[in-house]
């Protein structure tokens, strides 16, 4: 449920900053001049510019904060053997991924984990966790860095950023339609917009949010059985099984920031309504699939 607030309340934040700045710009025309109707060509506008805004400021400085929440330090001269490697592995896994050169990162954590962000398929940014290296052979790391060039290959940050700010749109956009219709039909308010509608917005909103994010999760899921797929054609299969097998196996991912949990090589555990939830397919699901493919 975390994931959920989250959501809700960085939209409810991008909604309070852009509604303020479009109103001191004199550009915020939701409703006509009359109050009657709402002009829903201006609403969808205005919805657009709130729905996106948020996703692609996020995408455009996600390298930024993903250095600055995890504490990742980006390997620019190889400073041992481990790291060397590192940097050798990601650079032919991109060569053959047809990317630019990402930076290479190491982050503190016991636990092993490692992402992949950035807001192009040529400045991108992949860290694996301390904990990930102490606890993988060099097959299972080569196949996890090849899982996160994959994720960067397929431009998975930029589409699920595109995805995020369709459902957000409509979730802005559906939410004062359905606002506007209560005060209006129910409450009888002819001219402006009374309690009503921002009572009736703001839970739409929530209902909204809640299904707009099963929709982003489900696409998260698919996205993660495309990464294994492209790390077992950068790595090779069996590595590929093998590292989700130690994952499987070992102690829980390392937590990563919410805004970079979609894009780690693992996932939470849910059972029930929460797998709608969840960012990551279940490793079992994963490996499986992984194995149907051979």
């Amino acid at each position: 449920m975390k994931r959920i607030f989250l959501f809700l309340a960085t939209n409810m934040a991008i909604i309070v900053v852009l509604s303020i700045s479009l109103r001191l710009l004199g550009v915020e025309r939701i409703l006509d001049e009359q109050g009657v109707g709402l002009d829903l060509k201006s609403l969808l506008i205005f919805a657009a510019v709130f729905g996106f805004g948020g996703s692609f400021i996020s995408l455009a400085i996600s390298k930024w904060m993903a250095k600055r929440t995890t504490g990742a330090k980006v390997i620019e001269q190889p400073s041992n053997e481990v790291e060397r490697w590192l940097v050798q592995t990601v650079q032919r896994q991109a060569e053959r991924a047809g990317i630019g050169m990402p930076e290479v990162a190491i982050f503190p954590s016991p636990a092993p984990n490692a992402f992949a962000t950035g807001m192009s398929r040529n400045k991108s940014l992949v860290a694996v966790s301390s904990g990930l290296l102490q606890n993988m052979d060099k097959d299972e790391v080569e196949a996890v860095l090849g899982h996160e060039v994959a994720h960067v290959a397929n431009g998975d940050m930029v589409t699920l950023t595109l995805i995020q700010g369709v459902v957000n749109t409509f979730v802005i956009f559906l939410s004062r339609v359905i606002g506007h219709t209560v005060d209006r039909v129910v409450f009888k308010n002819e001219r402006g917009h009374g309690i009503a509608f921002w009572i009736t917005t703001i839970i739409a909103e929530i209902v909204l949010g809640i299904l707009a994010s099963i929709i982003v999760m489900w696409f998260s899921r698919q996205r993660e059985f495309r990464a294994d797929a492209g790390g077992a054609s950068l790595a090779g299969r069996q590595k590929m099984i093998a590292a989700l097998e130690r994952l499987k196996q070992g102690s829980a991912p390392a937590e990563l920031p919410d805004q970079l949990a979609a894009f780690g090589i693992a996932g939470g555990i849910g059972q029930g309504l929460k797998k709608l939830f969840m960012s990551h397919p279940p490793l079992e699901e994963r490996i499986e699939a992984l194995r149907r493919a051979e």
